[in-house]
């Protein structure tokens, strides 16, 4: 795993970037030529922006954004400190289940972040990438979006809560279907489960998205956040326990023989042979 005490974001290593724009906090995922794939920096990143994006006033509202095709399409196998290691099965999944609890610290930094956040998804937005879109207030996606919790296909229970936040805005039933069975959604049958709010051509989805972050800018900051605060009390409030036992839940995954068979399955383009393990 990577050393969780840094505070720097080296040049040149950026997973995101952080531009204020008139009153919107600009951040881009900034990893085109991997699709946005998620990694453990890129969790420890998004946590070191939060905490710059919570104190700035002059942040009245965030956009997040991706460069290149696709919005984010999950995690990056390939990226360093991606295996968590240990001298028995139990000893990993401790560290899976720490390491995992660290990342829900680093995600809940940003998704209780006082400032409103606009999520602007084109493309791949799979696994981790559609539970990042959403931990943001409002959802905009272009016709090309695709949905998607594919981690049961790889052996894996899904780890950052986006079942759950499913839960909260359509529905259990959708939940477990979509998190059961790894089925993609287009952006317009998103929008019909109210996972997402507007739905733009693709050529107009970052102004669309831009537009309204400066609508939301442009409103009295302690009503915008007061609104946040109080919204997100009454619909998160089960959610903290939740979400432990989803990483004691994805711990005991990730240290799985199926997760191992579904990684080496899906790199060979076969089906693969889950033995409960």
């Amino acid at each position: 795993m990577i050393d969780t005490t840094r505070t720097d974001i080296p040049e040149g290593e950026e997973r995101l970037r952080l531009d204020v724009e008139d009153g919107i906090g600009v951040l881009t995922l900034c990893r085109p030529a991997k699709l946005n794939a998620w990694s453990w920096e890129s969790t420890r990143q998004l946590g070191l922006i939060a905490d710059r994006i919570r104190f700035d006033p002059s942040v009245r509202a965030v956009l997040l954004r991706a460069e290149g095709r696709a919005f984010c399409a999950g995690i990056d196998v390939s990226a360093p400190g991606g295996a968590i290691t240990g001298r028995s099965g139990a000893e990993r999944a401790r560290a899976y289940y720490e390491g995992i609890r660290w990342a829900h610290e680093r995600f809940a930094a940003f998704a209780r972040l006082p400032q409103p956040v606009v999520a602007a998804v084109q493309g791949y937005c799979l696994g981790f990438g559609f539970e990042l879109a959403l931990m943001a207030d409002v959802r905009i996606a272009a016709r090309d979006a695709v949905f998607a919790l594919p981690e049961a296909q790889l052996g894996l229970a899904v780890d950052a809560g986006g079942d759950l936040r499913i839960a909260r805005e359509a529905g259990t039933g959708w939940a477990k279907f979509l998190a059961l069975t790894g089925r993609r959604l287009d952006a317009t049958t998103a929008e019909r489960l109210h996972l997402v709010q507007l739905v733009a051509d693709e050529t107009e989805l970052e102004a669309t998205a831009r537009a309204v972050a400066a609508e939301i800018a442009a409103n009295a900051p302690l009503a915008v956040q007061g609104v946040k605060r109080a919204v997100d009390a009454y619909a998160e409030a089960p959610l903290t326990a939740a979400l432990d036992r989803t990483a004691l839940s994805a711990a005991l995954t990730l240290t799985s023989e199926d997760a191992a068979e579904g990684y080496a399955a899906k790199g060979a383009r076969r089906a693969p042979r889950f033995e409960g393990k």
